[in-house]
Order: C-alpha cells, then structure tokens, then sequence
C-alpha cells in the first residue's frame, strides 16, 4: 500500500514538473509573439512612403513560388528563419510601383539574395521592363555579383559594385557523386527498375561516371540555357559575345591584367558601370532624390510598400484561382512547400465547388516525386476540367516527371525558356543487404505459406519473381504516363516515346515538340486562363489551404521582415550540408506506396 502511495506521490510529481514545464514555455511564447506582434502594428502605422522615393528590392535567401512551412517555434528558435522570398510578392510589388508617381527610382540591392534562377529571373524582369517603360530607373547594387545575382541586375539601366567586389560568372554544369564502389563495398545491392535511356536518377548507385546518355541529354538543356543567359548579358550589356566568353573562360588572364582588381575587371569589360563605395551609393541616391530624416536617401523597403498597398485592394468575385505546388510530390497530406498528393487535390476540389473561381492556374515547381500521389492530383485536375473550368499550367524553373505527369492533360501550358520540363520516365530502387550482414556474421532464415510471402526484405536476397514483378510494374507506369501525355497533348503514343525516355528538356525546346504550348510566365497564364473563363484577367485570386491562427500571426510577422535581425543565426556546417546533401534528402522524403517514382534528380535549374 505504501508502495503505491510512492508511486501515486511521484507520479503526480511528474505530472506537475511536466505541466509547469509546458505552461512556462507557453507563457514564453506567447509574450514573445506579444511583443513582436505589438512592434509589428504600431510601426505599420508609422511606414510612409515618401514622394520621389527609392523603392528598395531586396530579396533574401532564395526566391521561391511558395515558402515552406516551419513551425512558429523552429521560426523563433537558435535554428534561424527559413531564408525565403515570394516571387510572387517581388513581382508584385514592382508591378505595383511601375503605377505610383510616388516611386522614382528601383533600387536592385542584391547582397542577401542566395539563389532565384532563370526562369524566375526572366518572369521578374518582365516586371522590372514595364516598370522602365514608365520612365523611371532602375539601378543595381551588391558587394560582390555571383553568376545568379548578375543576371537579375543586368536588367538595371545601372550596374554598380563595391570596390572590394566583382563580378562572378561561371557557366551551368551538371556534377554528381558516384557510389557504385563504396556501395560494392559496404556489400549493399541496389536493385534498379527503370525505363528510358535518359532516366539517370539512379546512375549514382550503379556507375563510377555520368553514362553517355546523360551526358547527350544534359549537354543539350545545360548549352541551350547557358546560351540564353549568355545572350540575355550581351544584349544588355551591350558588350560582344567574344568579350564575354573571353572573360569568363580565360578569367585568370582577365585577372592578371588588373594585377588582380576584381572591380576593374568587371568594369573594363563592361560588367558593371562603376565601383561604388556604400557611402558614394547613398550620397549618389540622395542627390538624385533626396535625403530623410535618417540622413539616407528618401525610400520605401519593398515589404511595408507591399504591405501598404495590399490593405487597399477589393476581392472581386469572379475570378481566376491560383493555386501554387511547390516542392516533392510526396503521398497524403504535407505542409507548404511539399506537394501533397491528398492535400493539393483537396485544395483542386475546393476550386471545382467555388462557383466564384471560373478557371484555375496551378503554378508548378516541382521536379516530380511518387507516381502514386501525381495520379491522385491528375485525375483531380481532370474532375475540375469535367465541370467545365479551364486548366491552365503554369511551370515555374522545372515542372519534370511527376511534374509534367499532373501538367499533360491541362488546357494549356505555359512554361519559360529556362523552365525544365519533360524527363517522362519512371523507376524504382530496391536495397539488399543481406551481403552485408552475412560479413557481420548475420543470418536470415524462415519460412513462409507462398513463393514471395516475406522475400521483400532488405536482408534477403531479392526474390527473382518479385524482381519481375516489380520491373512489370514500372514498364506498366511508364506505358501509362506515355498515355496520358499523348492523350493530353493529342499526340499519337508513337510520338511521344521519342521525346520520352526520362530525357530532361528545356521551355524552349518543349515548346518545339509540343510538350508546352506556349513561352511565358505566371501572368501571361493567368491572363490566358481568364480569356478562356470570359472573365477580367484582374480578376485572380490566390488559393490556399486555410492556416492555424498560430500559423496566420506567424507568417504575417515573419513576411514583414521585423524579426530577421534578432533571430537569425548563421551555422557554416549547416551551411555546406545543405549545399551537398539536399537532393538526396529529397528523394529519402519521396516514399512512394508502390516504390515507383517519377522524379527527376538530375533538374536543378540553373
């Protein structure tokens, strides 16, 4: 009895530790949450934006299509904020200023952003040209220019870099590790089902090198686009496309005719237009403007402007729904930033039973993922069409394998001329390590009532009747992904298998084979989705599962841009895993019911 009594005592002990514990780091949070959201209204109330302003573009971490989700917690932990910016709220925001005779000048300051690529740099210069043709300038600004950050500025009336700077460009390539030694050596067997010459997902775990299919079919996207980037500078710049390819191939001589002055280098081969000291930027924009109160330049951060603005905009009825997918194709329900095969139908179904969204535009960035779940979505996006609302896809960098799988049967898609698209194929991979084991001194043994019941295990060795079973059925999803895209671009199958294979293709050459039916961007589908509905192409609405209110206040908080200076964290480790790691992390997340993927691993758009 007295034993019991302890028991009794202690563990309500532990329940109330536990329970202050929780309550404690609730009243933590909340307080913190308090605060920001406190500081955040009541300087929203003091943002203005002042006559003959600087609008400052600057875009951090990486430009996305659609931010990920991370818990509010993880947002205010040691772990630091997800370094993200929406496309859609850079487009938006000059869109916005191209019309305001508040805005006199677009300020491209380019030093925190990581990455945004070719296709969404071609979508935001789109913006960018209709905002000079209002006749106001844009000038451009970084400490240093990597190869992405120089294409977006490029597309300033003026280029300027810090004296301690330069200009970085390189060229696209396609560089991969090979495990098929360490893999033999750690006596692990990789069993690879697959169909199509061009479907190297899998060439990591079998080969030592790139086959030279891969390369053929790399070759072709990574030359096609390099030529695009290289042209876009030149005309631009107005510099020849000899200067050009000089500088970047033989930089070293480049170098050493400025005794190694990057700055110059930029400048005396027209890269840039000056070196500038930050000092000499914001005494040159004053002068071209004005000064404020903080004795900077009169301006407006391109987050409040946007925020100012969007409190003064009418829902409309009648409209053109987007819905934004985004990340890995991944079986059931996921968070933003992963397409969820259960989640992205349920938000599709959401549009089919809105009488309100009279056509839809589904935005995909994504280089595909579990067959299984691109099924799921296809044949939701195909019950939208039977109700009689137009489909109109909208392919951001890539839309590949299980991205063009949900993509085929639209009414019409969109792509840029630097999208990747295309790479039909499927395959499966299935480990052994029975070898391994057996080295350990493991063994595996039993018995089971039929020929296959308990042989797909890893510590076996693959049963050959499954191992058939298996390719049967990848040849089976690779019959029917040929299907579905002849079906959905009215090509015969007969035309579709030679630009099948798995083989990656870039907007402008998809468009050539009628893989896309035309080049642009997210814009130019939506005002196409809204001619097809009868409807005003202003007329567009942004469709989204709905939020927590935890979720609401933490995105509204976090999309001000208040909160990044207390709680940003820089880790180098962190840093040079998710340089290295990313892909493969990818694809562990994948989890297909069936084992059958339609991705592409090799599409990291440049």
């Amino acid at each position: 009895m007295s034993d019991n009594k302890k028991r009794g005592f202690f563990s309500r002990l532990g329940g109330f530790i536990d329970g202050a514990r929780r309550w404690t780091l609730n009243i933590i949070f909340l307080v913190i949450v308090v605060a920001i959201a406190t500081a955040l209204f009541t300087s929203v109330k003091d943002v203005t934006v002042p006559d003959g302003a600087v609008l400052v573009l600057a875009p951090e971490g990486v430009v996305v299509d659609q931010l990920s989700a991370v818990d509010a917690l993880t947002q205010l932990s040691a772990q630091g904020l997800p370094r993200e910016t929406l496309l859609a709220d850079l487009i938006e925001t000059v869109s916005l200023a191209a019309d305001d005779p508040r805005i006199e000048v677009l300020l491209l300051h380019l030093d925190e952003l990581d990455h945004i690529g070719m296709s969404k740099t071609l979508e935001l210069a789109e913006a960018i040209k209709v905002f000079r043709q209002s006749g106001k300038t844009i000038v451009a600004s970084a400490n240093h220019y990597n190869q992405d950050q120089y294409l977006l500025a490029s597309f300033a009336d003026q280029i300027f870099v810090h004296n301690m700077g330069g200009v970085g460009i390189e060229g696209f390539a396609v560089i991969r590790n090979y495990f098929r030694e360490a893999i033999e050596k750690l006596k692990i067997r990789f069993h690879v089902f697959k169909v199509g010459n061009f479907k190297s997902a899998v060439e990591p775990l079998l080969r030592d090198d790139m086959s030279d299919a891969a390369k053929e079919a790399n070759r072709a996207w990574l030359d096609q686009l390099w030529t695009l980037y290289r042209d876009t500078i030149v005309e631009r710049r107005g510099i020849s496309v000899s200067k050009f390819d000089y500088y970047v191939n033989h930089i070293d001589k480049v170098m050493a005719e400025v005794d190694g002055d990057a700055a110059q280098a930029a400048l005396d081969y027209g890269f840039v237009d000056g070196i500038i000291s930050r000092p000499m930027l914001r005494e040159m924009l004053i002068e071209r403007v004005g000064e404020n109160k903080d004795g900077s330049f009169k301006q407006s951060y391109y987050r409040d402007y946007l925020m100012l603005n969007r409190s003064l905009l009418v829902e409309v009825k009648e409209s053109v729904g987007i819905i934004v997918a985004s990340g890995n194709i991944v079986d059931g329900e996921q968070p933003t930033g992963t397409i969820g095969g259960d989640s992205l139908a349920q938000l599709i179904r959401k549009a089919r039973r809105d009488d309100d969204i009279k056509a839809l535009v589904l935005r995909i960035d994504s280089g595909g993922g579990s067959a299984f779940a691109s099924e799921v979505i296809r044949a939701e996006l195909q019950k939208l069409q039977e109700a009689g609302k137009p489909l109109v896809i909208s392919m951001g960098s890539m839309a590949a394998s299980g991205g063009y799988w949900i993509a085929a049967s639209a009414d019409e898609i969109w792509a840029t001329p630097a999208t990747l698209t295309g790479s039909i194929g499927i395959f499966g991979a299935f480990p052994t390590v029975d070898n391994l084991l057996q080295g350990l001194g493991v063994s595996t043994d039993g018995v089971g009532t039929t020929a296959v019941a308990g042989k797909l295990r890893p510590d076996l060795p693959l049963d050959p009747i499954l191992a058939r079973a298996i390719q049967s059925g990848v040849e089976y999803g690779y019959r029917r992904f040929i299907t579905i895209v002849a079906d959905g671009r009215n090509k015969l199958v007969e035309q579709v298998e030679p630009i099948a294979e798995g083989r990656v293709w870039s907007g402008i050459d998809a468009h050539q084979l009628g893989l896309v039916d035309k080049l642009g961007g997210l814009q130019q589908a939506v005002d196409s989705a809204a001619n097809l509905a009868g409807i005003s192409a202003a007329n567009s609405r942004l469709l989204t599962l709905p939020l927590s209110p935890e979720e609401e206040l933490m995105r509204m908080i976090l999309g001000s841009g208040m909160v990044k200076s207390a709680f940003s964290v820089s880790s180098p480790l962190i840093s040079v895993l998710n340089s290295v790691l990313p892909a493969w992390n990818d694809v562990l997340k994948l989890q297909d019911s069936r084992g059958v993927y339609a991705y592409c691993l090799m599409c990291v758009a440049p």
